[in-house]
């Protein structure tokens, strides 16, 4: 079994590597335009809830009006959001993390 102190220098040599400062790039290029993206939905929602009341009163069908659809489309987008983050994960970040953990599990053996 390696030493503590191994782990962490092996941990250290990865941290440092270029696929680890890939791995972050690519995993930021996607969750900070998102956050921001559903961070300024939600708030057009909070928004509009509390001033244009006659807006979000506003009846679409029946007794289906704006602010429940609105209300809807943050389930929607949350999800949407989530399977979006799910393809990107498989297909930019789960190879690339794999790697990097093959190469600690190898490194710390």
């Amino acid at each position: 079994m390696t030493q503590p102190a191994t782990r962490r220098a092996t941990y250290d040599d990865l941290h440092g590597s270029d696929d680890f400062r890939d791995l972050r790039s690519r995993y930021r290029r996607f969750a900070i335009p998102w956050t921001i993206a559903f961070f300024c939905w939600y708030m057009l929602y909070v928004v509009c809830s509390n001033w244009a009341p006659g807006f979000m009163g506003t009846d679409i069908v029946g007794n289906i009006n704006v602010a429940l659809v609105f209300g809807l489309l943050q389930f929607v987008s949350t999800f949407l959001i989530a399977w979006l983050y799910s393809r990107h994960a498989n297909r930019e970040l789960d190879p690339l993390a794999a790697r990097l953990d093959e190469r600690y599990e190898e490194a710390a053996r």
